[in-house]
């Protein structure tokens, strides 16, 4: 039978024998190895008439071919549980390997074309934006005190607070309500603080007399201390909580400078 050939470049003699296949259209797992190897030796010889190079890689499969073919007419072996051993087992399983690599290496090589043709738009995000940084690290202004140790404080005061007898409220029937809103009593608490660079939390939530008082300057103080403009520190689980003006890390500072000086 003449077969035409057209010389082209192959990666290598697995390469190849994938060609022969699929030109042939067999099953990769029942290729017919006769066929297959004249195939493969005629095509050796048209690639030295070309003066292609033939790599030792091709040769080697050339033998290859020529023992599976002529173990495919001896008896075939059995292995240790009676089944008979195919000599193109191994080929197969390198093929199928091969096979695999191929189509992954194609896949990626699309994928990369289609990125090429990709265009990203570059970051436009404001200076300004860009550096910001969140105002404060609440762990590290809070330290071992927790916002569960504030609350216990505050729901102590609430209740006292709702215990205690309102004396104007005996004396008249109805008294309006005053609306204090979390904005002013921050700017209260600022006005507090330029004066007191300490104090004590209890106190602070005592002072106050009715209970949406207590729950405003609550607030208020939970924002400032989000903020950075007052941290807390307690040195013991029983004792009082102390509220401080300015930045945890200004302070420090100021301990640092003054322990260098003495």
């Amino acid at each position: 039978m003449d077969i035409s050939f057209k010389v082209q470049a192959f990666e290598g003699p697995l390469d190849l024998l994938l060609h022969l296949i699929e030109k042939n259209q067999v099953d990769i797992y029942d290729i017919p190895i006769a066929m297959i190897t004249d195939q493969y030796l005629a095509y050796l010889s048209e690639m030295e008439k070309h003066d292609a190079d033939i790599t030792s890689d091709f040769l080697v499969m050339a033998a290859t071919l020529l023992d599976i073919k002529a173990r495919m007419l001896l008896p075939k072996d059995t292995d240790e549980e009676g089944n008979e051993e195919d000599p193109r087992a191994e080929l197969v399983e390198k093929l199928i390997e091969y096979k695999t690599y191929k189509f992954m290496s194609l896949e990626l090589k699309d994928k990369a074309i289609t990125a090429s043709k990709a265009m990203y738009k570059g970051s436009t995000v404001p200076e300004e934006v860009a550096k910001y940084e969140p105002p404060v690290d609440l762990d590290k202004f809070l330290g071992d005190l927790t916002l569960a140790r504030l609350k216990a404080v505050f729901d102590d005061v609430l209740k006292r607070s709702s215990e205690k007898v309102n004396e104007a409220a005996m004396r008249y029937g109805r008294i309006q309500r005053e609306e204090i809103s979390i904005p002013d009593k921050i700017v209260q608490l600022r006005a507090y603080c330029s004066d007191h660079k300490e104090f004590s939390f209890r106190s602070l939530i005592e002072s106050q007399v009715t209970r949406i008082n207590i729950i405003a300057t609550f607030l208020a103080l939970l924002e400032l201390m989000k903020t950075g403009e007052i941290w807390a520190e307690q040195e013991g689980n029983d004792s009082d909580i102390i509220l401080h003006t300015g930045r945890a890390e200004e302070v420090e500072i100021g301990n640092e400078e003054n322990e260098s000086s003495h």
